[in-house]
């Protein structure tokens, strides 16, 4: 893939499309593609116009940093870009703008060696009219000077995994007729009145007419007005009868255009709007507020989006490319994504409003101290992003602050100010906390329709907010249904819980808006499976009333993050939830009527065991009110290979009413045997199409030294620690020695001793069983694990040396790693196996039950294939006299890992099944 976008870059023409699908005009042309360059990271040559020779080219709009520029060298300093464009506008008289979709940091431009403009800032869109400088119909030659030397002053945002240096969106001419819409917002009501706010430019007073066209006509208005020269701000409303709102689930848009006819010209933008309304509201006798779109509760199933691509980093290669990244996050069940530190681009926005994805957009923070001139950028820059944003209908909510970062007035600076002299620490001050609460009203402001979110706190930090959000990153279902629940409990209007100062909470919707297990481990999750704490999470998050969403840290997994629901390359992850439930997907885990089974994910009980286990029904939508739902459940088990049913039945459930409900337990008798057993729920409705699925496992006890299982005759098992030899170059245990595992080619040697005599008369049939895969090698297996702390410097891309962390064991994905074995009985070669992988997911139970501490993982999720043999009559004619035997499992390079009865998928060691 990289590759092939990476020759596509160097060939074609970048991104041709029309940068702004929601603001759009006929007549432009795209300056995407080769350009010359000269990077000059001592700014040798000043802030006049580069007089040295220009060594290289640069593709646009990709970073410098970046692969796809051609250039990829992640070096602070200035950026010098050149092209000669011929160009001349359709209609005579034009005015000509040169757009900029985003310039990181400061940049300066030169058209035939007149300055054209300058402008700050690394994520806002900007443009030049540059009509008296461009010569219709002859060479221009444009010079583009970027700056970005990373001064703690610049909105940077989070860049630590690929930096954004100098022109890193689109690049553009566009003409435009003297009287022209500089920008139109649409405000809609869902009675289907749009407000349409404009900023029209003139250049004199004149007459216009003005005409609105959506739907193919069939929402048209029209009306005069007169212009004055310079900039006017005209309002206009008109009605859309029986309006199609839009939703993740029905994203509709009303498609168009806007027209400005004048005696300066006709100017004609095609836009769009959905209508939609987000709000927040209580229901019935709640003290506490919902999220709303369109007047109900929506339930917010989430993910951070670092939005990073690993050729183009905050460049996508393609418009398809975006288009991807929404459809891979629609087909997990999700409704909305986070926007990390950063706006969007606005054709991924485009496809979020077209596809159906709610976003949530953050601002980009700061890292230096809050003073004066930084606040002055920031809000600069903040004003350009809603302004260009503004009519996406997708985008329900502003984060104006992420985690504190930039918030907080440095040691240092503190210190020069103190009078006593102490020591003094970074602090988010009193008078900055009056600051971010003014930028939060001021985005109300200028923008009502929207949740507006003063910081996303991980420090519990609020000052005034829309919505109450916090972080976390905790690891064990102990650990995080206790912390949830505290965090309920003590969030209700009026508590100082998660605020700052005297600041209080107000009744706004509770949500998360960042979890995982990327961190909340010693020395970081490093690459390991998230599949087992994603579910017993979701179920947590739903279990409680007074939540109404959650984002997931994170949709891909990044350059030094492994958190994701798919690789950075977009490869997809396996959860295994399959193995459980047939059919079912992390979609319905994300389900709007969702059935939270209240009980830890794994319980260990003993065998025939009485067990009862609570549930509840979450709704968050009034598709299935008033209906009757079906529940229906079963208690099923992996018998050595043969699935086996016990307890079942089915719940009638009369489906009314949002929010949290208790509904009757489920009883059941567990297996009279060693055994994984498995409680199955679905949800369906009156047709049988499944509604959502969910499922617990339990560790089942035979109560025996030895194994129980259901069939006849006699059960030998030696731990799979036990061997008597191995030859393997690298070789340790796991999972407190539940598992063994040898490293490259070598053998395990066991040596079985049969029932006697005495105990058995006749060995007719000897089976074999054991759980095995292959052994990939880590570097933490060869050379030791290297523990090092996960601070800040991750925000800004320090190596996560995934290999050495001590967490690390990769999780299912289309990646596989095969090894085969032989399986000899005192040296007599009796069977051999494939080992097709070496997984990792939700499907290793008991590697997961049998973890010794929760927030250092050893091997978490890892299990094997149930291997069986029969040995030959032949063989088992010497075992009869015999009653012992070696046996020996011998593994080429890809190594063999072994799982025993406290570790993998199925409760066993290596057993021999005497008849």
């Amino acid at each position: 893939m990289a590759a092939q976008a990476l020759q596509t870059a160097a060939t074609s023409v970048p991104r041709p499309e029309y940068p702004r699908p929601d603001w759009q005009r006929r007549d432009w042309l795209n300056l995407n593609g080769t350009w010359s360059f000269r990077l000059d990271p001592e700014n040798e040559n000043g802030s006049t116009q580069a007089s040295a020779e220009f060594g290289s080219e640069i593709v646009v709009p990709f970073s410098w940093a970046s692969p796809l520029s051609g250039i990829g060298r992640n070096e602070r300093g200035i950026g010098w870009y050149k092209r000669d464009v011929t160009w001349s506008p359709e209609a005579k008289d034009s005015l000509v703008f040169l757009r900029f979709g985003a310039v990181d940091y400061r940049c300066d431009v030169w058209i035939n060696g007149l300055h054209a403009g300058s402008h700050s800032g690394g994520y806002g869109e900007f443009e030049f009219d540059v009509t008296g400088i461009w010569n219709t119909g002859e060479a221009n030659t444009i010079m583009v000077r970027a700056e970005d030397f990373d001064l703690k002053a610049q909105t940077r945002g989070k860049q630590g995994y690929g930096e954004i240096r100098g022109i890193w969106q689109p690049v553009w001419l566009e003409s435009r007729p003297k009287a022209y819409i500089q920008q139109a917002k649409f405000i809609t009501r869902l009675d289907g009145s749009v407000q349409a706010n404009l900023t029209i430019a003139a250049g004199k007073t004149t007459e216009a007419s003005l005409q609105f066209r959506f739907a193919d006509g069939a929402v048209s208005h029209a009306e005069n007005v007169t212009l004055a020269q310079g900039v006017n701000s005209v309002s206009a409303t008109f009605q859309v009868e029986e309006p199609r709102l839009w939703s993740p689930e029905s994203p509709y848009l009303y498609e168009g255009e806007i027209k400005l006819a004048s005696n300066e010209g006709t100017d004609a933008v095609e836009t769009y709007f959905g209508i939609r309304e987000i709000g927040t509201a209580r229901f019935g006798d709640r003290d506490y507020r919902w999220v709303t779109l369109n007047g109900k509760p929506v339930y917010l199933n989430g993910t951070l989006d670092q939005s990073f691509h690993e050729t183009g980093y905050f460049t996508y290669p393609t418009d398809e490319e975006m288009r991807d990244e929404i459809y891979l996050a629609k087909r997990l069940g999700l409704n909305f994504v986070r926007i990390h530190i950063k706006p969007e681009e606005p054709r991924k926005l485009y496809w979020a409003d077209k596809l159906g994805m709610l976003i949530m957009e953050d601002m980009p923070c700061f890292w230096g101290n809050p003073d004066e001139p930084t606040r002055a950028a920031y809000e600069r820059e903040a004003k350009e992003i809603i302004d260009r944003d503004f009519n996406h209908p997708s985008i329900f909510s502003w984060i104006m602050f992420n985690e504190t970062w930039g918030l907080r007035t440095d040691a240092e600076t503190i210190a020069l100010t103190s009078q006593d002299g102490g020591k003094a620490e970074a602090t988010y001050l009193p008078e900055t906390q009056e600051w971010v609460r003014s930028i939060y009203r001021w985005a109300k402001s200028v923008d009502p329709t929207r949740i507006v979110e003063d910081n996303s706190p991980c420090n519990y930090d609020k000052v005034e907010s829309d919505i109450n959000t916090w972080h976390f990153y905790i690891n064990g279902y102990e650990q995080v249904r206790a912390h949830v629940t505290e965090v309920v409990e003590k969030t209700f209007p009026g508590s100082s819980f998660n605020c700052i100062g005297d600041n209080v909470q107000s009744d706004a919707p509770l949500m998360n808006s960042e979890c995982g297990n990327v961190w909340g481990f010693v020395s970081g999750a490093g690459d390991s499976d998230l599949a087992w704490h994603y579910r017993y999470m979701m179920n947590e998050f739903r279990r409680h009333d007074k939540m109404c969403g959650f984002v997931f840290t994170e949709l891909r997994d990044v350059t030094n993050e492994f958190n994701g629901y798919y690789r950075l390359d977009g490869r997809e992850k396996f959860f295994g939830y399959e193995g459980f439930v047939p059919g079912m997907t992390l979609a319905d885990l994300h389900a709007p009527d969702f059935i939270v089974i209240d009980a830890p994910p794994c319980q260990t009980l003993q065998a025939g065991e009485r067990v009862s286990v609570p549930l509840l029904k979450s709704s968050y939508s009034d598709r299935y009110h008033g209906q009757k739902l079906t529940l229906g459940w079963e208690l099923w088990h992996d018998n050595l290979g043969t699935r086996v049913t016990g307890d079942r039945g089915a719940i009638e459930l009369d489906w009314n009413g949002y929010g949290v409900k208790e509904i009757a337990p489920i009883a059941f008798d567990l297996p009279k045997q060693d055994a994984v057993a498995v409680l199955a729920v679905t949800l369906r409705d009156a047709e049988g199409a499944v509604v959502t699925r969910n499922f617990i496992a339990f560790d089942v006890r035979g109560g025996s030294d030895v194994p129980v299982y259901d069939a006849d005759g006699r059960f030998v098992a030696v731990p799979v620690t036990d061997y008597a030899e191995q030859t393997f170059a690298h070789q340790w245990n796991a999972i407190q020695s539940g598992k063994t595992n040898g490293g490259q080619s070598g053998k395990f040697v066991y040596d079985v001793k049969l029932p006697d005599a005495a105990e058995q008369a006749l060995v007719q049939q000897v089976e074999l069983y054991f759980e095995a895969s292959s052994k990939r090698l880590l570097a933490r297996n060869v050379e030791g694990a290297r523990e090092r702390a996960h601070g800040i410097d991750f925000m800004h891309g320090a190596d996560a040396a995934v290999e050495y962390n001590s967490n690390t064991y990769y999780m299912t994905d289309n990646e596989l790693h095969e090894s085969r074995i032989d399986v000899l009985v005192d040296g007599e070669k009796v069977a051999s196996f494939l080992l097709t992988d070496n997984p990792a997911d939700s499907q290793g139970v008991l590697s997961y039950q049998y973890q010794e501490v929760h927030n250092q993982l050893d091997e978490a999720g890892s299990y094997g294939y149930l291997c069986k043999v029969v040995l030959p009559s032949s063989v088992t004619a010497k075992l009869d006299r015999s009653r012992a035997f070696k046996l020996t499992l011998e593994a080429g390079e890809g190594g063999l890992a072994l799982y025993g009865r406290n570790a993998g998928r199925y409760p066993i060691d290596i057993v021999a099944h005497v008849r």
